[in-house]
């Protein structure tokens, strides 16, 4: 059976007495950094057989531990912090375990999306997450605009290094969109800082320190019925059905689908 669980993301308090036993009767752990996780572990009293599990030998443990799995041995799976899979490593022996028949488990725990969701104060019944950021300009630029149409709250990581640079990015795409930035959460240092784009994109005007997750209020664009228009037709111009793009559109917009599959005519 393989096992994905859950970790804190910062507090080593954070996690589930289910993830506890199962951290305790694996036979094996795999961790993407076993010198983290070992700190985890002696936090609860826990001794485990740890293995290095990370994007840069993922595959080679896959192909070692799959028949391991297929055997039977009970193998615990996990990263530095939250969900594995979720943008951390995780997904290739899921992947293979389910293809293989082998039982996979999930067990829960903190997530930094959903913490950072509620900390910024502008969840809104729907939310995207989007992974990191984008690294090059061109790419954050176009996310900027296509999330501007969303009727969505975006949750978004980024690293303390290039933080200043997405937040003056998105400040000059839309420097009255509401942002907050949640720093090193659960932790002693926690921080939430929220506002406008331009006056976050201020305060950040230096890389900060520790982890950061970034939310994004909806855009803009959302209330602008002209905007959802054009999303489809620029959805149909490249080949999507026309009843697919008002659809699509619709859901994110708020923009009524009848109106915008008509207006496409």
């Amino acid at each position: 059976m393989l096992s994905i669980c859950a970790t804190p993301i910062g507090n080593l308090d954070d996690i589930t007495l289910r993830v506890l036993a199962e951290l305790r009767d694996a036979d094996v752990v795999l961790a993407e950094d076993t010198r983290h996780t070992r700190g985890l572990l002696e936090r609860h009293g826990i001794r485990a057989r740890l293995v290095s599990y990370h994007e840069h030998n993922e595959a080679a443990r896959v192909a070692e531990f799959l028949p391991r799995l297929e055997a039977g041995e009970r193998i615990a799976l996990v990263t530095d912090a939250g969900m594995p899979a979720v943008s951390d490593p995780g997904a290739r022996i899921v992947c293979a375990a389910l293809d293989a028949g082998v039982e996979v488990t999930v067990l829960p725990g903190p997530s930094a999306v959903e913490t950072a969701l509620v900390a910024s104060g502008l969840a809104c019944g729907r939310y995207a997450f989007v992974g990191f950021l984008p690294r090059k300009a061109g790419e954050r630029d176009a996310l900027w605009r296509e999330t501007a149409a969303w009727c969505a709250t975006v949750v978004a990581f980024e690293s303390p290094r290039r933080l200043p640079a997405s937040l003056r990015s998105l400040a000059a795409f839309d420097p009255e969109r509401e942002v907050a930035v949640c720093r090193e959460l659960t932790k002693r240092f926690e921080e939430v800082v929220r506002g406008s784009a331009a006056e976050v994109a201020a305060r950040f005007a230096e890389p900060p320190k520790g982890e950061i997750t970034l939310v994004l209020g909806p855009g803009d664009a959302v209330s602008d019925p002209a905007v959802a228009r054009e999303a489809v037709a620029d959805l149909v111009a490249a080949g999507t059905p026309r009843r697919v793009a008002a659809d699509v559109v619709a859901r994110l917009t708020d923009t009524p689908r009848n109106e915008l599959y008509r207006a496409s005519l």
